[in-house]
C-alpha cells in the first residue's frame, strides 16, 4: 500500500484553492496504488475534517507559524518516517518550492517541481512538467524510495467537495528552530490576494501602459471585477521600476491560471505567454492588431487602453451597481 501525504495551505480562513487541488489529485493517485491520501495542516486552520470532501482519509494538524518553510520540512519530513509515505506533495509558489527542497534534501528524496500532470506506471508515480517554454512534456522518474511532488500552482482543480469528512489528528509540532522565527504577519493593504497565483481574475500591464502611473487603470479595473482579482505586470515593466517583481507573470516570474486574464498593453512575448498561457479566458487589449498576444488570446480589443479601461471599469461597476438595487 502506497499513502501519500498533502501539505494543504490556508489564509484568511479559507484553504488555497492550490493545496485542494494538489489534495484531490493526489487522492486519485494514492487510490490507483492501492493507498490513501493524508493531508497535514499548520497553524490555525479553519474546518480540517471538510478536507475529507477533497479526498484526504486523515487529517493530521499541528500547531506551529504560518509562512515559514522550517515547520512545514520537519513535520512532514517526521510523517513521512513514522507512518511510511511513499510520496509527499506541496501545493506551487514560494513556500511550497522552499518546502519542497528542504524536505528532499532532509529525506534524502527525489523531487519534481511545478508538476502539471501525473501518470501511475506498474505501481510508481510518474510527475510530468512542460519544459521548453512550455512546448514539450517531460517525465520525471522518481528512483528514490520517497518522492516529493511540488505542483505548479492551480495546476489542479479542486472541483466541488463532497459532505464527507476526515477524522482530525492533533501531532506535535517540532520544536522551533531558533534560526527562523516569524518577526511579523502582515498584509497587503489593497484588496490584491495574498498571491497572484490565488486569484481568480488578473489584470496585468506591460509597457503599453506608457508609464508607471498607468498601473491605477489596472488596480481600478480589478476593484471592479471583485476581490479575487490582482495586478501584476511583465518583467519589461518590472525592471523599468513600474511595479513590484513579485507580480511579475512569465518566464522568469510567476505562472498563473486564473479564470480571467487581461492583458493591457502587453506585446505577448514568448516567455510572458509562458507564465499565463494556462488561463482559462485571455482578454488583450492593444492598439496594435499584429501584436502576438491576440494569437493567444479569446477575446481581443483593438484600442487605446487609455479609454478601453476606464470605460470597462465603468461599466462593470454600473453593472454590479444594478444588481445591487
Amino acid at each position: 500500500m502506497s499513502n501519500v501525504l498533502v501539505h494543504v495551505l490556508h489564509h484568511d480562513e479559507q484553504f488555497h484553492e492550490s493545496s485542494l487541488g494538489v489534495l484531490r489529485e493526489a487522492a486519485r493517485c494514492a487510490q490507483a496504488l492501492g493507498g490513501e491520501a493524508h493531508a497535514l495542516v499548520i497553524g490555525e486552520a479553519p474546518d480540517a475534517g471538510a478536507l475529507g470532501g477533497f479526498g484526504a482519509a486523515r487529517v493530521y494538524r499541528a500547531p506551529a507559524p504560518l509562512g515559514l518553510a522550517a515547520p512545514v520540512v520537519g513535520l512532514m519530513a517526521r510523517l513521512v518516517r513514522e507512518r511510511g509515505f511513499a510520496y509527499a506533495f506541496l501545493a506551487g509558489g514560494p513556500l511550497g518550492l522552499e518546502a519542497g527542497a528542504g524536505l528532499a534534501a532532509r529525506l534524502g528524496a527525489g523531487v519534481a517541481v511545478e508538476v502539471t500532470g501525473i501518470a501511475v506506471e506498474s505501481g510508481r508515480l510518474v510527475p510530468e512538467r512542460l519544459v521548453i517554454a512550455d512546448t514539450q512534456i517531460s517525465e520525471i522518474e522518481l528512483a528514490s524510495e520517497v518522492g516529493v511532488i511540488v505542483a505548479r500552482s492551480r495546476a489542479f482543480e479542486p472541483g466541488t467537495g463532497s459532505p464527507a469528512r476526515a477524522p482530525v489528528e492533533e501531532i506535535v509540532a517540532e520544536p522551533a528552530d531558533p534560526r527562523t522565527r516569524m518577526l511579523v504577519h502582515a498584509e497587503r493593504g489593497d484588496a490584491q490576494p495574498s498571491g497572484i497565483e490565488e486569484a481568480e481574475v488578473v489584470v496585468a500591464g506591460g509597457r503599453g501602459l506608457g508609464r508607471p502611473e498607468g498601473f491605477a487603470l489596472c488596480a481600478e479595473l480589478a476593484a471592479a471585477l471583485g476581490p479575487r482579482s490582482a495586478v501584476a505586470a511583465t518583467r519589461a515593466v518590472v525592471d523599468a521600476g513600474w511595479y513590484p517583481y513579485d507580480a511579475q507573470v512569465g518566464q522568469t516570474g510567476r505562472r498563473v491560471a486564473p479564470k480571467l486574464y487581461v492583458a493591457a498593453g502587453i506585446s505577448g512575448a514568448v516567455q510572458h505567454r509562458v507564465g499565463m498561457q494556462d488561463s482559462e479566458s485571455i482578454l488583450a487589449i492593444n492598439k496594435d492588431p499584429q501584436a502576438p498576444i491576440f494569437d493567444v488570446a479569446d477575446l481581443g480589443v483593438v484600442g487605446d487602453l487609455n479609454r478601453v479601461l476606464p470605460r470597462l471599469s465603468a461599466a462593470l461597476r454600473a453593472r454590479h451597481a444594478g444588481t445591487a438595487r
